[in-house]
């Protein structure tokens, strides 16, 4: 009896990995559907939580009792004003009312540098922000950037412009523990985020590459330079009407 590529043995690998192959796919098939129906239905529902703040509760001690584990408040769009709202376009992603979910000017000078001996540095919009903090994970790897693009085109045929905003605002970290610039206006800064001005709304931007690492409560001379430079770019996209363009 043969039991070289074309025999038995063969015969039944092929069905295995046809079989492990097909249940893959499925599962695969499953996730998608969910996240599809998930974030439908958050175009109009407010997302209760995410997937970077379930795993930070679970990681994390309160600080004393009676404390809570993360600091959450949930600010709707119409009581967030257009400073904090063109300051992180203007941080983060100055193309995003033109494109759609991928920014590929960004991606391409990050190639490019990349090329020419420089760091690999990130060009993730708003959107792709938005998928990775609801469904995914920190690390950065291929499985987590080939599950993030599906999910950002989701997240841009779904939602609006101005919905995408309003969420990545509510959950973007801002600090260690807090989520969202409802909470983060009340810890740093001690009143509502409706109150904050032009030069606050740029040093909470400032922090958004490592909300860890930068404080918005005693900013460092780069945090501050950062939002100095936010600050002209916010000038420099025409101000608060940029907005009107989402």
């Amino acid at each position: 009896m043969k039991t070289g590529p074309t025999g038995p043995v063969f015969f039944w690998a092929m069905r295995f990995l046809a079989a492990i192959f097909k249940w893959l796919a499925a599962a695969v098939a499953l996730l998608v559907v969910a996240a599809a129906v998930l974030i439908l239905l958050f175009r109009w529902v407010d997302p209760p939580t995410t997937a970077f703040m379930f795993r930070d509760w679970l990681s994390v001690e309160p600080q004393q009792a009676g404390a809570p584990r993360l600091y959450h408040e949930w600010v709707d769009a119409a009581a967030i004003p257009p400073e904090v709202k063109l300051a992180v376009i203007a941080a983060e992603d100055q193309r995003f009312p033109a494109h759609h979910g991928f920014d590929l000017v960004e991606l391409n000078d990050a190639l490019q540098r990349w090329r020419e001996g420089g760091r690999l540095r990130g060009a993730s919009t708003l959107s792709q922000q938005v998928a990775k903090n609801l469904f995914l994970w920190r690390e950065s790897d291929w499985l987590r950037k080939g599950l993030e693009a599906p999910l950002t085109l989701l997240i841009e045929l779904l939602w609006s412009k101005q919905r995408i905003l309003e969420v990545y605002l509510n959950v973007a970290q801002f600090g260690p523990r807090t989520y969202g610039v409802g909470a983060a206006s009340w810890r740093f800064f001690d009143r509502p985020v409706a109150t904050l001005n032009r030069s606050e709304a740029a040093l909470l931007a400032a922090v958004l590459p490592n909300p860890i690492l930068y404080k918005v409560q005693s900013p460092s001379a780069q945090v501050r330079r950062k939002a100095a430079w936010i600050e002209r770019q916010m000038r420099n996209l025409g101000g608060p009407a940029y907005l009107d363009r989402l």
